[in-house]
């Protein structure tokens, strides 16, 4: 039997030290979930744009396909303010892909983000086993509500400083983010491009630095990339570009197609879609887009999000926000329990001990 038994997997009682990533957007369907943790990986549900309603309904479906732990992941909100930007500015240099897809320009954006309080009362009140977070730390408040509830807490480092304020804030474990992966930079300190440290520099780093275990997230598609991860110091890691080709994922044909077909130097960090940066396949627009000013987080990402969907609905990958890692290459169209059986044979066998 193939055993990898860490600290992570004791914490998160998982027979395999691998999370799969909580992408939001549509990629972490229920199904997709349920499969990674029947597996034995942890499962993690990407709930940020989700309604507290849409939540609360997709907690309860994952529960009727596995009894096993999973997790919820949510972004920490940040404050903006979005009465700073005019906006027939801001639409400007979006009409052009509206006239392309058809759609009218929005005559006003009603909501820019979930209500992040309501969305954390569907945690406690289901008591999801595991909440993971990103972009910044909850409040002493909400986390002391997590902490009694009896869930285990996740956040997510750029930096060792980073790290240090987690831990400090009681969180269990820390996923270490380095530059290679795909999706939003969860970047809380400082500015972003003074945090792009690479996986392979960061986990160490972040090992020889806190008490609490370490994820290892970045570049990371299979056992080769899990054993290399234990070897730095990491507990364990968290993959999400390996999972957007399974069949549980709810991303589009045309998306798992660009992912499959990526090179390794394809993928680059934008802030065009959202107004956050993230790393992504290049495609028309984000490179026409490179050169506009666009609002922050998460202003730009509501003014595009209609477009978005349109394109989707059109098949035009060109319009799509395609996020992936810098190993986009390496992933496989299989189902999510081959990804994860197959990643722990690999790195059981690369590694020297069984038990870690």
């Amino acid at each position: 039997m193939v055993t990898l038994s860490t600290r992570l997997t004791r914490l998160l009682e998982v027979k395999y030290p691998v999370i799969q990533a909580g992408m939001a957007g549509g990629a972490t369907t229920p199904e997709l979930v349920a499969a990674v943790s029947e597996a034995g990986a942890l499962g993690t549900l990407g709930a940020a744009y989700l309604t507290p309603d849409a939540l609360r309904e997709a907690i309860e479906e994952i529960r009727t396909l596995t009894q096993r732990p999973f997790a919820v992941n949510l972004f920490v909100p940040e404050d903006f303010d979005p009465s700073l930007y005019d906006p027939e500015e801001v639409n400007a240099p979006l009409s052009r892909y509206r006239e392309e897809l058809g759609i009218e320009t929005p005559e006003r954006i009603s909501s820019y983000a979930q209500p992040f309080e309501d969305q954390l009362t569907v945690i406690l009140e289901e008591r999801v086993p595991v909440f993971s977070f990103t972009f910044g730390v909850p409040d002493e408040r909400q986390l002391s509500a997590l902490k009694e509830a009896g869930i285990v807490l996740i956040g997510t480092a750029t930096t060792v400083r980073e790290g240090r304020i987690l831990e400090e804030r009681g969180v269990d474990a820390i996923v270490g983010q380095g530059s290679e992966a795909g999706g939003h930079r969860g970047t809380f300190v400082g500015d972003f491009e003074d945090a792009l440290v690479g996986t392979m520099a960061l986990v160490p780093q972040l090992a020889d630095s806190l008490s609490v275990p370490v994820v290892a997230a970045g570049g990371i598609m299979d056992g080769r990339g899990l054993a290399a991860a234990l070897v730095l110091g990491a507990q364990g890691a968290q993959m999400g570009t390996a999972f957007l080709p399974c069949p549980e994922s709810g991303i589009h044909p045309k998306y798992k197609e660009a992912v499959l077909e990526a090179e390794s130097e394809e993928t680059a960090l934008t802030r065009s879609f959202s107004g956050k940066p993230a790393r992504g396949i290049r495609n028309r627009f984000m490179e026409e887009m490179e050169r506009m000013e666009v609002p922050a987080y998460p202003v730009q990402n509501a003014y595009t999000k209609d477009i978005r969907a349109a394109a989707a609905k059109e098949d035009r990958i060109e319009l799509m926000s395609l996020w992936a890692g810098q190993a986009a290459r390496l992933a496989r169209a299989v189902p999510a329990s081959e990804v994860v059986e197959s990643l722990a044979r690999e790195a059981v066998r690369l590694l020297p001990e069984k038990g870690l």
